[in-house]
């Protein structure tokens, strides 16, 4: 049987609902991450910042194998040198 165009966009409602919670949920805990590897406390373009973010994102997906350090994986001036431990 199939569902109505009403039902349908009802689910599509409650999935994007759903979705911006766990975006939100997300962005929450990698900007904690950040500030804890001392990120809010450097000027950086967002762009440049995204790049880097991008590059160490593909290095734990496996990505290209790329072993270069990028600017994330540098301890920045006053960050903790635990600054990895919460994942």
């Amino acid at each position: 049987m199939r569902k109505p165009s009403s039902k349908i966009k009802e689910d599509i409602a409650r999935l994007q609902e759903q979705l911006k919670v766990a975006e939100t949920r997300e962005a929450e805990r990698i900007g904690r991450l950040a500030l804890k590897a001392g990120l809010g406390e450097i000027e950086i373009d967002d762009a440049k910042l995204v790049q880097a973010f991008g590059d160490l994102a593909k290095r734990f997906r496996g990505g290209d194998g790329e072993t270069r350090k990028s600017p994330l994986t540098q301890n920045p001036a006053g960050a903790s040198s635990g600054a990895n431990n919460e994942a």
